[in-house]
């Protein structure tokens, strides 16, 4: 048999052997792509979801900020930006008047040739663009608490505007359940210091904080409540296949329609096996969500809930990047075994940034052991931190079939966190 696995830009060639337990190539349930987005997205803005349109709230405003992702996130930022730029122009708000705020997170700045690639080279040079420092704080603004007395700090830039749009996309998200709505502002542009509770040791290690799960999860309503003190007047969320071409828009009310959103992923996103996985082979959807081991977490516990314990998470993920960041690297260090890394964190015996998704990986490992296949991290270094490197797929996926035996229970995700599975509660 013979697949291609997301990997990087290219792809990666899968040869495999069928055999008596295979479960499957599983795939997320394709919605239908939309024909004309552009289209969509204007009708979305003019009839949106529980609000009245953008021209008519932006109507009177002074200024507008636009909040997109940054380019670690393939939403279509160059075709949603000029149709939601021409309805505020209409409305009477000048072009020197709106900002473009890149929701970077605790991610790097994007900029130059990325920056266009992003916008798009029009908007790129006839826009004012800023980059969110979560660090630097004399950009950051007090809006209120979250928690037990946590200061929620947002972008100042933010605040400011008289008319405040989120936009994003809609997908499977380890802590927040699904990501879109809420998160453009927390964790997009929130400050480092509110980020430390968000991605603290406790949040990450909640049962509710996980795939796909909103009720009960404290990830999402801690983001729902800054949403709430720092203000958003409206949002643009879309869904996309696995091509990364748009498959709904939801635009509006920015609690109503990024729910609307939620609901028709969930039936697409979400696969339920009958018996656990003794391994499984995946990815981290490819470029750009597999740029570093920091985002590839994604993809390891994407599939970590249908695994059993014991069992193996083989993952292809390119890494270009490495780490991600050298603060990431650091925080690996601490790693001199899974168990004593996770109990270091519990105890609070240091605190680094980044340390979040080091949590969610070596959670992860004290149940499967995780094979990685790379180009960006050298082989000595994966063992180091208790990952076993791995250099040829399918020679891999043969090893596994001897060590669990030729009835294995085995399945291949091609699109990695794209497909969130679990096991049905019985």
């Amino acid at each position: 048999m013979h697949i291609r696995l997301k990997y990087g830009e290219t792809g990666l060639d899968l040869e495999f052997p069928q055999t008596s337990n295979f479960v499957g190539v599983l795939y997320p349930r394709e919605a239908d792509v939309l024909s004309n987005p552009e289209d969509a997205v204007d009708r979305a803005l003019l009839k949106p979801i529980e609000s009245a349109s953008l021209e008519d709230i932006a109507r009177g405003k002074a200024d507008a900020v636009i909040v997109i992702s940054d380019i670690t996130r393939p939403v279509p930022n160059a075709l949603l930006l000029p149709v939601i730029i021409r309805h505020l122009l209409k409305a009477g708000i000048p072009a020197n008047k709106i900002t473009i705020l890149i929701a970077t997170g605790i991610h790097r700045p994007n900029e130059g040739q990325e920056l266009e690639r992003l916008v798009g080279k029009e908007i790129a040079s006839s826009y004012r663009i800023i980059n969110h420092f979560s660090k630097n704080k004399d950009d950051m603004t007090l809006v209120g608490h979250i928690g037990d007395g946590v200061p929620a700090l947002v972008n100042k830039h933010y605040l400011a505007a008289d008319l405040k749009i989120l936009t994003g996309f809609i997908e499977p998200h380890m802590w927040a359940g699904l990501s879109g709505g809420r998160k453009s502002i927390l964790p997009g542009i929130s400050s480092v210091q509110t980020l430390e509770f968000m991605h603290g040791p406790e949040m990450v290690a909640h049962p509710q904080t996980r795939y796909g799960i909103l009720e009960g999860n404290p990830f999402h309503e801690a983001g729902l409540a800054i949403m709430e003190q720092a203000g958003a007047d409206f949002i643009v969320n879309v869904t996309l296949d696995t091509s990364k071409k748009i498959t709904g828009v939801f635009a509006g009310h920015p609690v109503k329609a990024h729910l609307e959103g939620v609901e028709f992923l969930s039936h697409h996103c979400v696969q339920s096996l009958d018996e656990p996985l003794d391994f499984v082979v995946t990815t981290n959807a490819g470029a750009p969500l597999d740029c570093n081991l920091y985002q590839t977490s994604k993809g390891i516990s994407g599939v970590a809930g249908a695994t059993r314990e014991g069992g193996v998470i083989l993952i292809a993920t390119e890494c270009l990047e490495g780490f991600g960041s050298e603060e990431y690297r650091a925080v690996f260090e601490h790693a001199t075994t899974p168990q004593a890394f996770i109990e270091k964190l519990m105890k609070k015996e240091f605190f680094l940034p980044d340390q979040w998704c080091a949590q969610e990986t070596y959670q992860v490992m004290l149940k499967n052991e995780i094979w990685v296949h790379t180009q960006g991290i050298d082989a000595e270094t994966l063992k180091r931190f208790h990952f076993k490197p791995v250099e040829n797929m399918t020679a891999a996926i043969a090893a596994l079939l001897e060590r669990f035996g030729p009835d294995a229970r085995w399945a291949i995700v091609p699109d990695g966190p794209m497909l969130i599975l679990n096991v049905h509660k019985k």
